[in-house]
């Protein structure tokens, strides 16, 4: 596993992840940096690039549902 955890993630108003907050983190970080920051392998997610909408950041796959940023943000 490489890059840190993400630990929560905050929604705002409309209910979407705007930010999250890596492992080891007191404050949540931006969702645009942290998209950057995954696509340098900083964050241990991935990127998803829809053809037709904004990118975002998804845990990766593990069987888990706990851990999905939605459910974190909650």
């Amino acid at each position: 596993m490489s890059g840190k955890k993400i630990v929560d993630a905050k929604n705002d108003s409309k209910g979407n992840v705007n930010a999250i907050k890596l492992e080891g983190n007191s404050s949540f970080t931006p969702l645009a940096t942290a998209i950057k920051m995954t696509e340098r392998g900083q964050i241990n997610a991935v990127v998803v690039k829809p053809k037709n909408g904004n990118e975002y950041i998804r845990t990766k796959p593990d069987g888990k549902k706990k851990n999905n940023l939605d459910n974190l943000a909650k």
